[in-house]
């Protein structure tokens, strides 16, 4: 009996059981991360709290705001602003977001998975890009909704102060998106420390020493300095785009601000690429 013939190897594709069944495409390994992301527990309940502390923070703020209204200071009442109290709930909501965000690869390392998920795609690097595309999208669609749920619910309650604003008013409609764009981002950012780092808890120590710690420490420089440093922070850099006004005047300008917070994502998430290709993981 003649051994059976094997066909020639088509370059971009893998050998065995993936090649049998059309080799290994990016839509492939998209649909095989949106299916992990969904089957992890940490996800459901990180993506939930997330979506109520976006969604209610606002609203639970402006309703305790409004209750009191007659005994606020008069600046208190001059800054009010229900733009902003309509999209504060980020103010929680990036906690979820940036730890889920580490989770979604630094898990894979601490199971082994990711050994699995890299012989699957050996080219390692559609891994990545399909991890960051679901993560987001997710994240953007979620976030989004989530906003205008709240921004919505603040206008609503404030109308009897007559503070409403509405989606066409100035800044109103680029503070609802561009919170949903921050926290995409900053998701994206928080999976690109992850995948740098490969460890949960060095991951989340990151983001947190990046995000929330560097700018406490800036703060104790000399006035000057600090004003000069803050504005290009990277949670200063972000907030730009998800507010309508600002303390005070040391900050880049709208879009500036999350181009410079976009920098920050893609420097993180390029040097995760270049690891994940030279190393083993």
């Amino acid at each position: 009996m003649s051994a059976p013939a094997l066909s020639p190897a088509v370059p971009g594709r893998v050998a065995g059981p993936a090649a049998a069944g059309g080799g290994v495409t990016q839509a492939r390994v998209v649909r095989a991360e949106w299916t992990k992301l969904w089957s992890l527990r940490s996800t459901r309940w990180s993506l939930l709290a997330a979506v109520v502390a976006q969604a209610a923070l606002g609203i639970i703020v402006a309703a305790a705001q409004m209750s009191r209204w007659g005994s606020l200071s008069p600046h208190d009442r001059a800054t009010f602003d229900s733009i902003d109290v309509g999209v504060g709930g980020y103010h929680l909501s990036q906690l979820a977001i940036g730890v889920l965000g580490v989770l979604v690869i630094s898990g894979e390392y601490s199971t082994g998975m990711i050994r699995s998920s890299l012989m699957a795609a050996p080219r390692r690097l559609p891994v990545l890009w399909a991890k960051l595309g679901v993560y987001a999208a997710v994240t953007f669609v979620l976030m989004l909704v989530s906003a205008l749920v709240s921004f919505f619910g603040v206008q609503a309650i404030v109308s009897g102060h007559h503070l409403q604003h509405g989606l066409g008013d100035p800044h109103a409609l680029r503070a609802v998106v561009g919170t949903a764009l921050f926290l995409t981002v900053l998701g994206a950012l928080a999976l690109g420390l992850g995948a740098l780092l490969r460890n949960t808890a060095g991951g989340i120590a990151a983001f947190v020493g990046l995000m929330f710690v560097l700018p406490g420490v800036v703060a104790l420089l000399p006035g000057s300095i600090g004003d000069s440093i803050s504005p290009y922070l990277p949670i200063n850099a972000a907030f730009t785009v998800a507010t309508s006004t600002f303390d005070g005047p040391h900050h880049l300008a709208t879009w500036t601000g999350f181009a410079v917070f976009c920098g920050y994502a893609a420097i993180v998430v390029l040097a995760a690429a270049v690891q994940l290709v030279r190393r083993d993981a």
